[in-house]
């Protein structure tokens, strides 16, 4: 018989775990339901299979950004005796219920493999998971190389680590481009400047670079990148309202998702998807959060939904245009690394200053601009956040 996961409710309710009252970053109690709590466990788990530790922790623990950090800390130790329960079940012979590749690789690893190589090459070395730089740093008898560029790590909300910063061996770096010209290279230096790195990168003279910083012009673009999948799906409407021809990398489950979620909410029904939805009780909660300093990601989509209703969202979902017939390609940057185009337009939507209201951003916001702004080739559009760059660039110096 084929084992299947178990559904995240069903977890919780065999753990005993009922509704969990908490306040969020607005202030507001709400209830964390069975669901999103077996939900926190089975991420937990995840997190902690694809890390170097060898028993789950506290920090594997992912809890909503909208919890108040003072209940943040107390709930990831309420949840680790579920975490480390949930693993002991997974790692025995005989699991109840279907075990994830996250579990079959931690188990490998922590058999102690060894690779017949004489050498190993491991690319994207600054978004690698703990549990792999565990395995190849037992590899003793081959010689490792590592490839990747510790300001291109953009995965950290996933467990990913930076190996770059980890590992102790002789150093050659690649500081030219051979994708665009010295105007990006420029901004893309000034950039790794704030993240602490001395050595610019240098562009192709040969390669014509143009910066737009004027929001009046509205150039052509092959591609316009995102922060966030709301920022996304915003975008691809208004080029749809426009006549235009866009493609979105998402798909259409993505965004019905989101039509689903804002229906149960209107309804009164808590939404378990997307995670965007999944701490609201109501739809005037979501309402009320998007209006916040805390909830600004997420009141492009609320906007729409309120003014243009769920089915305008239903509808969107159906439009997207072949990527290869498109007149540009819409995306956030997750799902832009390692891509380029001749032309790219970068979204307003960056978080250029710090969660606090501080005037500095988060090294982790600095990276995911810089690999926004390295997707160019020829033209750069960064009209929507030309006064926030002039101002984190006057900062930094």
């Amino acid at each position: 018989m084929k084992l299947a996961p178990e559904p995240p409710h069903e977890l919780a309710a065999r753990y005993g775990l009922g509704a969990l009252e908490v306040r969020t970053v607005t202030g507001q109690a709400v209830e964390i339901v069975p669901f999103e709590i077996g939900r926190m466990i089975a991420e937990g788990l995840g997190r902690f299979c694809r890390s170097a530790d060898a028993r789950p922790q506290t920090q594997h623990i992912v809890v909503d950004e909208k919890i108040d950090e003072a209940m943040a800390d107390p709930l990831r130790k309420w949840l680790l005796p579920h975490v480390e329960r949930l693993w002991e079940e997974s790692a025995a012979p005989h699991a109840r219920s279907a075990i994830s590749p996250d579990v079959l690789l931690k188990l490998w690893a922590m058999s102690g493999p060894h690779l017949e190589a004489d050498y190993l090459l491991f690319d994207e070395a600054q978004d690698s998971d703990g549990v792999m730089l565990s395995i190849l740093e037992r590899q003793r008898h081959a010689q490792i190389i590592y490839v990747g560029d510790p300001y291109q790590q953009i995965y950290e909300w996933r467990g990913a680590v930076n190996a770059m910063a980890q590992i102790h061996a002789p150093e050659c770096a690649l500081t030219e481009s051979f994708r665009f010209g010295p105007t990006f290279a420029g901004l893309a230096s000034r950039l790794l400047a704030m993240l602490g790195e001395p050595t610019p990168i240098r562009g192709r003279d040969g390669i014509g670079s143009m910066m737009v910083e004027d929001p009046a012009l509205v150039p052509p673009v092959d591609a316009i990148l995102c922060r966030k999948n709301v920022t996304a799906i915003w975008q691809y409407a208004a080029g749809l309202e426009a006549g235009e021809r866009p493609a979105i990398r998402m798909s259409t489950a993505e965004i019905l998702a989101y039509a689903d979620g804002a229906d149960q909410l209107q309804a009164g029904q808590r939404a378990f998807r997307p995670a965007a939805f999944s701490l609201f009780e109501t739809w005037a909660d979501a309402r009320a959060f998007a209006r916040s300093p805390f909830g600004q990601d997420l009141e492009p989509l609320v906007r729409m939904v309120d003014e243009l209703g769920t089915d305008y969202l239903r509808s969107l979902a159906q439009r997207s245009a072949n990527e290869a017939q498109a007149d540009y390609v819409i995306s956030t940057v997750h799902r832009a690394k390692g891509l380029e185009w001749k032309r790219v337009k970068v979204a307003g939507d960056f978080r250029l200053r710090g969660p606090d209201g501080s005037p500095w951003p988060e090294d982790n916001e600095l990276r995911l601009l810089y690999v926004a702004v390295t997707r160019a080739q020829h033209l750069l559009d960064i009209s929507a956040l030309r006064d926030e760059l002039v101002r984190i660039v006057t900062l930094g110096r």
